[in-house]
């Protein structure tokens, strides 16, 4: 029998012994070398990572790992109008108003002003030893899933309804965080929410997404597809919901077979947050989180948003999944890390050396104004009512929204020091000889509590009535967030809100001076039983921390208006088809078939656009040719305007359920009054394709109409005053 010395003696020995062995296998260190391959390094790191290890960092919230020199790093990080959620940052206008645009070149510099005031933001983190959620450089923007209906609450964060649209600006941001160093990214992008999710809200956790194949290639997809080939954009963000039966997180179908395989995407893949969970526990697919990590995994979800991921060593036990599919997986997070220059000394990366000055600069300030100038969207303007005189003797703000600084900020928003209301744009813009008054009038979203409201009746004294009214993110907009909504998120109908209409009415019945309307909302707006009594009516979006001075410089002509509309705005919700039903059958300016209020693409300004003398190249295009079409754009009024010139083809005879008429191409320019300059495109022939009802990009013979305009194709946009279309017949043989 051995004695208690004996065993404590066997004991010393043996862990003496066992460090002797840990330390015979020392590390590999060459990893930390930043004069080898990424692709080396990472294949260092990873294969010196313990099982437990190698799970651990396949959850946002990666813990540090000593041993290794692995710092902490939270992969959670949002950047969709503005560094969100992580302190002082610039707030420029919502997606929705830089889609309105119509400027890609713009969106670039918004996005490249972000990632350098990031860059900043990071480096103070890094020094304070802040490493939480928010504080990091992979921004899970932008979001591209199409608008498809206008109920949906986080529409505001997508760039409109139109995937051409959609694509060019997501790619241009997505180019502007990333930077445009051959090996380093300045921050890392994220295409979100993959694939076919743009509402219910309610429901987003358990709907089973079923397009066809049209609607899938045709509008779903494109964005994705653009953001992954033209842009490299590092990340995916997989969607709640399930597509053709299978949850978005765990289709191989999706993330395997289309994304990497078609595509070639070779970034990360992340699942929305609590998504994986979400594959056992509400979508039914798989009944245990074991079952659901490895099945998510194993068809390319590299990054799980949440903790089922730590149930991935009880998979590996089962026999669900093997360590050599983690360490794959693992190894792109890693390719990511070193990417960014997470792995790094900060001298041993380009875009280590940025300092605290850029953030919330001077320059980014004035960015975010002018973001907010072009955004904003002239619809009505009745008998030249704006430009307003700065000199105006009465003048008068009201609204529930024109003190609002909520109103500016939208969804997925920072924290600025310097928020500009619409009543504080004005008031420094006016001449300090005016009277200018200020009553709200109206609360935002319920009925006014007391009866008495003397605030109508200063628009009988006032020369113009300026009414600042629409929704906020309170009301539209994700589903945890939007407190004032009685839809989880998302609107039941496209009205104000009733005492909002009944103020609107009320000013209307006894104004003296005009009543020029401000629509603040990310969504179409109905303005039926308000249209008609307005003089002038401006879509101001959320503009941003500087929107009260974007719409003061419109409203008093020292900036023409020069956005366009980058969503339809129906008359009301009867024209829309039933919000949970995924075909495209009348959604959008491509295949709405009844008359809107205010059609796609269009938008006014104080000027008068003429356009003349369209040229195609040829009337004949076989496959392979090139289709040049130029136009002559005049600017035949009395201010300096931007126009956007857009361009569409329209089948001459409507088949196979393909759109209607298709945006092909734009161009915003600037024209100084009495200017014409000429505008050219070119169009490739595959861009001419369409897609067939088996998913397949065809060339389609036929007859075509090439239309020109600076809005969608229509009589009605020449009816609101958009200018007159000029159109050219085309044969694809």
């Amino acid at each position: 029998m051995y004695n208690q010395k004996s065993i404590v003696y066997a004991f010393v020995l043996f862990v003496f012994g066992s460090l002797q062995l840990l330390k015979a296998q020392e590390l590999d260190l060459s990893y930390m070398d930043p004069n080898l391959p990424i692709e080396e390094r990472v294949e260092l790191l990873v294969s010196q990572m313990t099982l437990e290890e190698k799970i651990s960092q396949m959850v946002n919230s990666s813990p540090e790992i000593p041993r290794l020199n692995v710092k902490s790093y939270d992969w959670w990080n949002e950047a969709l109008h503005g560094i969100a959620r992580n302190g002082k940052a610039t707030i420029y206008p919502q997606a929705i108003g830089l889609g309105a645009t119509f400027d890609p070149e713009l969106a670039n510099r918004v996005a490249s002003a972000i990632s350098t005031e990031a860059r900043a933001k990071y480096i103070i983190n890094q020094e304070m030893g802040n490493h939480s959620k928010y504080a990091g450089l992979t921004f899970w923007t932008p979001n591209v899933n199409i608008f498809r209906d206008p109920r949906w609450g986080r529409g505001q964060e997508t760039y409109g309804e139109d995937p051409f649209l959609m694509a060019q600006m997501g790619v241009a941001f997505v180019k502007g965080l990333q930077g445009d160093d051959p090996k380093f990214l300045k921050s890392a992008g994220c295409a979100k929410h993959f694939a076919v999710h743009s509402g219910p809200e309610a429901d987003r956790h358990h709907f089973n997404a079923e397009p066809n194949k049209q609607d899938l290639y045709e509008t779903y997809l494109p964005a994705f597809e653009a953001l992954v080939k033209e842009a490299k954009v590092e990340g995916v963000m997989s969607a709640y919901n399930a597509v053709y039966g299978v949850p978005a997180s765990a289709s191989k179908l999706l993330l395997s077979d289309i994304l990497r395989d078609q595509w070639g995407f070779n970034g990360y893949v992340t699942s929305d947050c609590g998504a994986i969970s979400g594959v056992w526990n509400k979508l039914k697919y798989v009944k245990t989180p074991a079952e659901a990590a490895a099945v998510s995994v194993k068809a390319g979800t590299n990054l799980n948003c949440g903790g089922t991921y730590k149930s991935l060593s009880k998979a590996v036990e089962q026999g669900l999944i093997t360590e050599e599919e983690i360490t794959e997986s693992v190894s792109q997070l890693f390719r990511t890390r070193y990417k960014l220059g997470l792995m790094d000394k900060d001298l041993d990366h380009p875009y280590f050396k940025v300092g605290k000055e850029h953030i919330h600069s001077e320059a980014n300030v004035a960015l975010a104004r002018e973001v907010a100038q072009k955004s904003i969207v002239l619809l009505k303007n009745s008998n030249n009512t704006l430009p307003l005189s700065k000199d105006i003797k009465i003048p008068y703000v009201t609204g529930p929204f024109a003190n609002s600084a909520d109103m500016l900020i939208g969804s997925y928003y920072g924290v600025s020091p310097n928020l500009v209301t619409v009543l504080e744009g004005v008031a420094d813009a006016v001449s300090l000889s005016s009277s200018l008054n200020y009553r709200s009038g109206a609360l935002p979203f319920q009925k006014n509590i007391n009866p008495k409201n003397w605030a109508p009746n200063v628009a009988a004294e006032s020369d113009v009535t300026i009414c600042v009214v629409g929704l906020t993110a309170d009301f539209e907009g994700e589903e945890v967030d939007a407190i004032a909504s009685g839809n989880i998120g998302d609107k039941v109908d496209l009205r104000l809100p009733q005492n909002q209409i009944d103020y609107v009415q009320q000013i209307a019945k006894v104004k003296k001076g005009p009543l020029v309307l401000l629509i603040a909302s990310g969504s179409p707006v109905s303005l039926e039983g308000i249209e008609e009594h307005c003089d002038a009516i401006m879509q101001i979006w959320y503009p941003g921390e500087q929107g009260g001075n974007a719409v003061a410089d419109v409203l008093f002509g020292d900036v023409s208006p020069s956005g366009h509309l980058p969503i339809t705005f129906p008359k009301n919700v009867a024209q829309l088809p039933s919000y949970d039903d995924y075909s495209m059958k009348g959604r959008t300016y491509k295949y709405m078939t009844e008359e809107p209020m205010f059609p796609f693409g269009f938008g006014l300004t104080y000027s008068e656009t003429v356009l003349n003398d369209l040229k195609v190249s040829t009337a004949k295009i076989k496959k392979n040719d090139v289709l040049n079409i130029s136009i002559d754009v005049a600017n035949t009024g009395d201010y300096d305007i931007d126009e956007v010139v857009q361009l569409y083809v329209s089948p001459v005879e409507v088949t196979g359920n393909i759109p209607h008429t298709s945006l092909k191409a734009f161009k915003r320019i600037s024209l100084k009054k009495g200017a014409t300059q000429n505008v050219s495109f070119e169009i490739e022939s595959d861009d001419l394709k369409v897609v067939n009802t088996d998913g397949e990009k065809v060339w389609r013979k036929g007859a075509y109409k090439v239309i020109v305009g600076n809005a969608s194709p229509g009589a009605l946009s020449e009816r609101l005053g958009a200018a007159k279309q000029l159109e050219e017949t085309i044969v694809l043989k």
